[in-house]
């Protein structure tokens, strides 16, 4: 089993019959190159990556943009037309009076796998106040969180909420609520190794690809700036692939990813099954 656990669904087509709430997306999210991808695409992308499944993550900045820049009710619409592909997690403002009940509903009503939040878009640091409630909800429905953490590409964003540092006390704080840092906290991923290697209930995925291009940069990241036996013998059951598409390739870093030195045992891990216990099955 190969499992993108992260991916943004914002341009697929069956949630994109309205130019103007396109032209949203792309400005929202600071993706212009590419245009809206029927699901026959999708599913060819993910048989060339050898991908079985893409974890889909809806963004929601309410306070910010009026509305969800793609709703826990889409995301559900997506994973229902293929529910042997998709995972559907929901999406909340925490700064919405609505987002406790939001997140009910995404749970108790649609089945959603878990909580994507946006430290650095939403602007909170991860163990503020107005943000527990959330995560007594996850708690309460055994639901994990993913985080993008680190560098964003997205506009009006400040990667100081997100540093991988800021993660610690809800880790520490809260050992029953698993969570993982989107993009590998990137560049502190050194810290982000520290996490992991401390606290059992933290991951983090590979959705990182900033310089150069996947081989290169996985290669720096994975091999020189974290030497590859710390995940190959220390961290290897808390490393998921993600590939934070559509910005980056899925086919190309689903490739690098091989190609790192990692034991075989150490592949199945990171490809599936450590999203499978993160997720509690799917």
């Amino acid at each position: 089993m190969f499992i993108d656990m992260h991916v943004n669904p914002a341009f697929y087509e069956p949630i994109n019959q309205d130019e103007e709430l396109e032209e949203m997306r792309h400005e929202v999210l600071n993706i212009h190159l590419n245009g809206t991808a029927l699901l026959e695409h999708i599913f060819n992308q993910m048989n060339c990556a050898g991908l079985d499944r893409l974890c889909l993550l809806p963004d929601d900045y309410t306070s910010e943009t009026g509305r969800p820049v793609v709703t826990n009710e889409e995301v559900k619409k997506l994973a229902d037309m293929a529910p042997d592909k998709f995972i559907a997690f929901a999406g909340v403002d925490p700064f919405d009076e609505k987002a406790e009940g939001k997140l009910e509903y995404a749970f108790s009503e649609l089945h959603l796998k878990g909580l994507k939040l946006h430290p650095s878009r939403q602007k909170f640091y991860p163990y503020e106040e107005k943000v527990q409630p959330l995560y007594d909800i996850c708690e309460k429905y055994n639901k994990p969180v993913i985080f993008s953490s680190g560098l964003s590409w997205e506009p009006n964003t400040l990667a100081k909420y997100s540093r991988p540092i800021e993660f610690e006390e809800l880790a520490a704080k809260r050992p029953g609520l698993k969570f993982s840092l989107g993009q590998f906290g990137w560049p502190w991923v050194k810290e982000t190794a520290m996490l992991l290697l401390k606290y059992p209930n933290v991951y983090a995925d590979t959705g990182v690809l900033y310089f150069d291009n996947a081989r290169e940069f996985y290669r720096q990241i994975f091999t020189v700036d974290i030497p590859y036996t710390w995940i190959d013998r220390s961290l290897r059951h808390q490393v998921m692939f993600g590939s934070s598409n559509p910005r980056f390739e899925q086919i190309r870093m689903a490739a690098a990813i091989e190609e790192l030195g990692f034991r075989e045992e150490t592949l199945e891990l990171i490809k599936g099954k450590n999203a499978i216990e993160f997720l509690g099955g799917i």
